[in-house]
């Protein structure tokens, strides 16, 4: 007999134990204080441009997190808290797969669910699914998605906050959803239902140059970012964006380009057609850098079999 929904939410709640006394004390601070003023409240402090308050600020960050390296950024100074959140790396610090048919992580994250979308549904973990048609805000968008695959890429705070193009091709259209800010560590996932369909998320959608399938990109914001910044726009998405929800955009992107950046950790979700398979190295929990092949594109004996 297949167990209920209320039996795999337990079974998916057992590995909470194994969460250090910090990651809950941050699920604590993060999602019991109110949200929206602590997010806001943050992206101007993070600013102060204050030898004091830039040193204390990143002490105390680096209570919170224990994998902190910041030896491969650009520079080893910075003005201010938010300085050292958008830092760019050095050049050649993320090798990049140059294959054509690879599509490569757009980030450093963590790998979270990854799979295949099934009756408009995936997974943010085991036993706890969300709409794929709530997630992008346009059912017909994710009519065309079904049989597709996903990866859910968590960026932890530490980890360096800027994605780029996961392939060759141009940027073709911005949604931009307002929601909330809560936290999406992995306690969060296991407590919080479509937690992703609820925070602040943008839709970016791009066409390969090789003629594969769109591919698109869900930078989901999450506690204490207090601004997206997807370039092409003259402006940051943040809490208080009070412009147009479909934005036109149209650029063209190299493979491991830019293509914006979170002002904090956070999330971004791909999809890519099945015509892609997943890299045989891709596994749920481990660090993925940005460049490093996460889905490869089907050869035609592949799809012939």
């Amino acid at each position: 007999m297949a167990p209920n929904i209320v039996e795999m939410r337990i079974a998916s709640a057992k590995p909470l134990a194994r969460l250090t006394p910090a990651e809950r004390l941050n699920f604590l601070l993060t999602n019991r204080l109110p949200r929206r003023w602590l997010t806001l409240f943050m992206g101007r402090f993070s600013r102060i441009e204050n030898p004091l308050v830039r040193a204390l600020s990143i002490g105390i960050w680096r209570l919170f997190v224990d994998d902190l390296k910041l030896g491969e950024a650009a520079k080893s100074e910075f003005t201010s808290l938010h300085d050292c959140f958008i830092r760019q790396l050095k050049p050649g610090a993320r090798p990049l797969d140059d294959d054509p048919d690879v599509l490569t992580s757009p980030c450093d994250a963590v790998v979270g669910e990854f799979g295949t979308v099934t009756e408009g549904q995936v997974l943010q973990a085991k036993g706890y699914p969300y709409s794929v048609a709530e997630l992008l805000g346009n059912p017909a968008d994710a009519e065309r998605l079904e049989g597709a695959r996903y990866v859910t890429l968590r960026l932890k705070s530490s980890m360096y906050h800027r994605f780029h193009a996961p392939c060759a091709g141009r940027v073709r259209g911005l949604r931009y959803i307002s929601g909330d800010t809560w936290n999406v560590n992995p306690i969060a996932l296991r407590r919080i239902e479509r937690l992703f369909c609820r925070n602040e998320r943008a839709v970016l959608t791009l066409e390969p140059e090789t003629g594969a399938p769109v591919v698109t990109l869900v930078p989901v914001a999450a506690i204490l970012v207090a601004s997206m910044r997807i370039h092409g726009l003259d402006a940051p998405l943040t809490l208080e964006y009070e412009g147009p929800n479909d934005i036109a955009l149209d650029r063209k992107a190299a493979k491991g380009e830019e293509l914006g950046y979170f002002e904090h950790g956070s999330t971004i979700i791909l999809f890519a057609s099945s015509a892609f398979h997943f890299d045989g190295n891709l596994a749920r929990g481990t660090v993925i850098r940005m460049g490093r092949p996460l889905l490869r594109r089907r050869n035609l004996t592949e799809n012939n079999e």
